[in-house]
């Protein structure tokens, strides 16, 4: 099966879970727009959620297939969010932020009882790290924040470069305003202490370690669809 099967694969497996009258966190990603896709053909037979979208383009996707959607202001507390991942690692720990939405993504999850990762096999390893590390910051103090996080990493024992995310030869902005450091960092053997030195410097918003917030990975490979449980 080529990547976009599974992707579709993987998100039709996590819309069985998804149920009449639930208050629904939706993800951002091209896995989660395949996602989306499915549950508005759900939503047009009939099903009734509210929607809580991770970004604008998300919310853009709804609008257009006749998703119904709320704010987290509005519906502050959701029953389930399905949600992408750029790597799933031990414990389903995941880097996300691949497309720019990591912050809302965070607080959407977060928000939810429970939180379900749609993905391919691909994005399986044995140790976060592979993937940059999405790091959102704020514009203000940018070169001493890319310095603490270099001095923060360090003494961790990794290094590697900061890269400030680029789009058409501008820098990338999310949805909430901020830039994007992409950390190349390699292999992560702590990401809790990684986590914790990287929400101890000022000037970073976020970061893309979701750790102990996904309870479900659901993912597509060649062989099917197999599922893995948190602990």
């Amino acid at each position: 099966m080529d990547p976009k099967a599974l992707k579709i694969e993987s998100a039709r497996a996590a819309l069985a879970h998804v149920r009449d009258g639930m208050r629904l966190g939706i993800g951002t990603g091209s896995t989660a727009s395949e996602f989306v896709r499915l549950l508005a053909e759900k939503v047009a037979a009939g099903m009734k959620i509210i929607g809580v979208p991770t970004s604008e383009r998300t919310a853009a996707l709804c609008a257009e297939l006749g998703v119904g959607l709320s704010t987290l202001d509005e519906t502050p507390e959701l029953d389930l969010t399905i949600d992408g991942a750029d790597e799933i690692g031990p414990e389903l720990s995941l880097i996300k932020g691949g497309g720019g939405a990591l912050l809302r993504e965070k607080i959407v999850a977060a928000a939810s009882a429970r939180m379900i990762v749609i993905a391919d096999d691909s994005k399986l390893v044995p140790a976060l790290g592979r993937f940059p590390l999405p790091i959102e910051v704020n514009r203000f103090g940018l070169k001493a924040t890319e310095l603490a996080i270099v001095r923060a990493a360090g003494e961790l024992g990794l290094s590697g470069p900061l890269t400030l995310r680029v789009t058409n030869g501008q820098p990338f902005v999310t949805d909430g305003g901020h830039l994007i450091l992409d950390a190349s960092f390699g292999r992560i053997p702590d990401t809790r202490a990684l986590s914790n030195a990287l929400h101890a410097i000022p000037g970073v918003v976020e970061h893309g370690l979701f750790l102990g917030l996904a309870k479900l990975a659901i993912i597509a490979g060649a062989d099917g669809i197999r599922t893995v449980q948190a602990n």
